[in-house]
């Protein structure tokens, strides 16, 4: 008798889960975060209504992330200073999705940093991950039209803004 932890999608998709609000949130305490409040809503879905337990916990990450960001931005309204990403820390169990993780740089999340929290979603899932405009739309409630013109215009904004020159 399994203990239904292995079969458990979560379990099995919670490094790119983890790579996912990484890539948001420049903060390996805020992305664990993130991963607890969406465990919990996970533990209280019903399964059977759930057709893509992978794209379906991808986009209760993203609006957790999404909140996440919100709140953490009203904060640093009131800090003075310059904000930078903390490193990522690794162990050997996740190294594939890490590799992942490490390919947006300190630079580049310090660049994320200068869009607001839809540009910056929209910017991670399509650039990093490749997730379909439709899918996008649904995860931050607009539509894939105007979701591409908000990935036109964060590339745009990340391309000027990348470190060592035009993109």
């Amino acid at each position: 008798m399994s203990d239904g932890t292995t079969d458990d999608p979560f379990v099995t998709h919670r490094p790119l889960l983890l790579t996912v609000a990484y890539e948001m949130l420049g903060s390996a305490a805020d992305s664990e975060d993130v991963l607890q409040e969406s465990w919990l809503r996970w533990a209280d879905v019903d399964r059977s209504q759930v057709r893509d337990p992978r794209a379906y916990l991808i986009r209760v990450v993203t609006r957790q992330a999404l909140n996440r960001l919100r709140t953490l931005s009203r904060r640093r309204e009131e800090y003075v200073g310059e904000w930078l990403p903390e490193p990522l820390l690794t162990s050997p169990d996740v190294a594939e999705d890490v590799e992942l993780a490490e390919s947006v740089s300190i630079a580049m999340l310090t660049v994320l940093e200068t869009l607001g929290p839809t540009e910056r979603a929209v910017f991670v899932l399509r650039e990093v991950f490749e997730v379909p405009y439709g899918e996008i739309a649904e995860v931050i409630g607009k539509s894939a039209a105007t979701v591409r013109r908000i990935a036109r215009r964060a590339r745009e904004h990340v391309a000027a803004r990348r470190p060592g020159g035009r993109g």
